[in-house]
Formats: C-alpha cells, structure tokens, sequence
C-alpha cells in the first residue's frame, strides 16, 4: 500500500504506485499519476495531467501541475512530464504545456533541482541538468543533458542551453547557449570551455581537443558564424573520437533561431 499521510488530500482517480510515499497535508489532484518510489513531501500541490516517473524526491512546499502562467491558455488539457530519479527541492513551480507549443513541459532522469526554481510551459529539459537556487526558465526554454545553471539565473522566452554547459550566478540569458561553453553575465558573454565539467565525465583528451578548437573557431579567430561552422564540419573527419562532439555543436549553431552567445 501506498503510504499516505493521514491529512493529505489524494483525489480518487489519481494513479499512485503502491510504493509512493506521501506527506502531511499535501493536496493530489485526479489527472495525477505518480510512480514506483517517489517520495511526495509536505504541503505540495499536483494537479493537472501530470506524470511523475519512478523514485523521484520531491521535499515540500512544491507546486506542481499548475495551468501556465500564459493568458492564451484556455482550459485545454496539456501535460506536466517529469522523469526518473529527480531531486526537487523547497518551493519549485513547474507548469503544464500550452497547445500553442507541444502541449507537454517535460523534465528528464536524474536532474537535480534546487530550491525556488521555477519551469514555465513547454519546456523541454534534458538528462542530469543541475539547477541552483532561484533559476528562473520562461516558457518554451530547451536545456540539454548535462547542463549546469546557476543561481538567480533567468533564461528568457525560447532560449537554449546546449549540452554540457554552464551558465554561472545570476545571469541573463537572452542569446542561445551552445553546447560545451561556460557563460555568466548581464549581458551574456562566453568566458571559456566548461573542462571542469567534462573532465569530470571523462571527456578523452581527443574529445576535449577539438571541442577547444571548436571554441577558438566560434570565439577567438574573428570568423563568421559560417565561417566557423565549416571549420567545425572539418573537425568531425579530423577528429573521429569526437565527431559526436562536432556533430552536436554543428546541429545546434545550424537550428539556432534567437543567435547564440557571443
């Protein structure tokens, strides 16, 4: 049985697994469904179509589900997602999709989310994406595996940040983040390549090269956008061991609607 706390308030129709635990006075709404293991804190609120993976930890004072913070949305029946494994820590607010979008806010696995953070409709985050305190993500925002932002950090409508990056304390990102590069700073600026943060997911030396490269292509050699994306195509056949390295980076500055920071 799943265990329950005697207060809580848990809509009949909402689908928990028998090992969901469930804390004082939190509110569960009937479009709910959560899965093995996950552990459900005080005084949270899920509601709406929302669907909560295995072995979640979500402390208190959370909400959960809620319609967007859109003045289009009109009652239709979109999606919260989270996935496996995530850490959401006191007072974050995701929100449910919009059809002006794909309808679903989506979070990943193993994805560590601090206190106060909130993720507005339709976003769409990736795998093991660390957010600090207070990070702020408008709607329609994008965040790749692997990605690192900092505290106080607010991300504008539609925005990205590539895989692998890392946006420091208190930034303001207005400009597509690519992939691998560490940035901070109102206005955004690019400050180098994240090798801490690589290293520590055993990048090769070979890999770590040309991703080096790729940042002095974009940032240091006074190219053209298009002249750095054919000096980054070249890189894939010159640097086998990293050609899904290049791969990601050419597909991200290809797609970029916004621009990306530089």
């Amino acid at each position: 049985m799943s265990s329950i706390h005697a207060t809580a308030i848990v809509d009949a129709a909402a689908e928990l697994d028998p090992g969901v635990e469930v804390g004082p006075y939190t509110v569960i709404g009937p479009h709910v469904k959560v899965g093995a293991r996950t552990r459900i804190g005080a005084h949270c609120v899920i509601e709406g179509h929302t669907i909560i993976g295995s072995d979640n930890q979500i402390f208190q004072f959370n909400s959960l589900g809620a319609v967007p913070q859109d003045k289009k949305y009109a009652g239709e029946p979109t999606e919260l997602v989270i996935g496996d494994r995530n850490t959401i820590r006191e007072f974050c607010t995701f929100n449910l999709g919009t059809v002006q979008d794909v309808g679903v806010t989506r979070l990943g696995d193993d994805n560590w989310v601090m206190a106060y953070a909130h993720i507005a409709h339709d976003c769409q985050l990736g795998n093991q994406i660390t957010m600090a305190n207070n990070t702020t993500l408008a709607g329609h925002v994008q965040v790749g595996d692997w990605a690192t932002i900092g505290g106080l950090t607010g991300v504008l409508q539609r925005m990205r940040i590539g895989a692998h990056a890392m946006v420091g304390f208190a930034s303001h990102v207005a400009k597509d983040v690519p992939p691998f590069m560490v940035v901070d700073g109102n206005p955004l600026a690019v400050r180098a390549v994240n090798l801490v943060g690589l290293r520590r997911r055993d990048f090769s030396a070979e890999r770590l090269s040309a991703i080096r490269e790729m940042h002095k292509l974009i940032y240091r050699q006074g190219k053209t956008l298009d002249e750095a994306m054919a000096g980054i195509a070249a890189l894939g056949t010159e640097v086998p061991e990293a050609a899904a390295d290049v791969a990601l980076m050419a597909e991200f500055l290809r797609t970029s609607v916004s621009g990306i920071a530089r």
